[in-house]
C-alpha cells in the first residue's frame, strides 16, 4: 500500500489528484491491473469527473452547498455540533473510494476524466491510500 498526502487550502475544493495516482502506478511497473484509492477521512471524499473545464468542480462544490448548507446556515440545525456536519454527508454522498483500471502502465480514464480528492473540512493535510493490484 503507498499513502499520498494531500495539503488542502480551503474548506471546501477539489484537488486533482491524477498526475500524483499515475506517477504511483509507473513506479510500480504494473503493466495491467487494477488500482484502489481510499480516503479514510469522514469529511473529504474521492470522485471521478471532468477535470479539463475548472468550472465544472466549482459547480459540483456550489450544487452540494445548496443540497447540504453549511454548518453555520441560520435555518438549518445539526445535531453534531463539530461545526462539521455538512461535510460528514458531503463525503457520504460523495464516496470515500474509486476504482481505476490500470492498462499498458495507464490509468483508464475517460478523455475529460480526472481523479479528485474533495475537500469538505479544510484546510488540512490529508491522506489518500491506494493499493495496486496486478491483473
Amino acid at each position: 500500500m503507498e499513502t499520498l498526502s494531500i495539503k488542502t487550502h480551503s474548506r471546501t475544493e477539489m484537488i486533482d489528484i491524477t498526475p500524483m495516482v499515475a506517477d504511483a502506478v509507473k513506479a510500480q511497473g504494473i503493466e495491467e491491473g487494477v488500482c484502489i484509492l481510499y480516503n479514510p477521512h469522514t469529511t473529504a471524499a474521492i470522485t471521478i469527473n471532468e477535470g479539463a473545464d475548472p468550472s465544472v468542480q466549482s459547480d459540483i462544490r456550489k450544487a452540494l452547498s445548496g443540497l447540504i448548507p453549511p454548518h453555520d446556515h441560520p435555518q438549518i440545525h445539526y445535531e453534531h455540533t463539530e461545526g462539521n456536519a455538512d461535510s460528514h454527508i458531503k463525503s457520504s454522498l460523495i464516496g470515500t473510494s474509486q476504482l481505476v483500471i490500470i492498462s499498458n502502465s495507464q490509468l483508464v480514464l475517460g478523455t475529460w476524466q480526472s481523479i479528485f480528492f474533495c475537500e469538505f473540512d479544510g484546510p488540512r493535510t490529508r491522506k489518500v491510500h491506494l493499493k495496486i493490484l496486478r491483473g
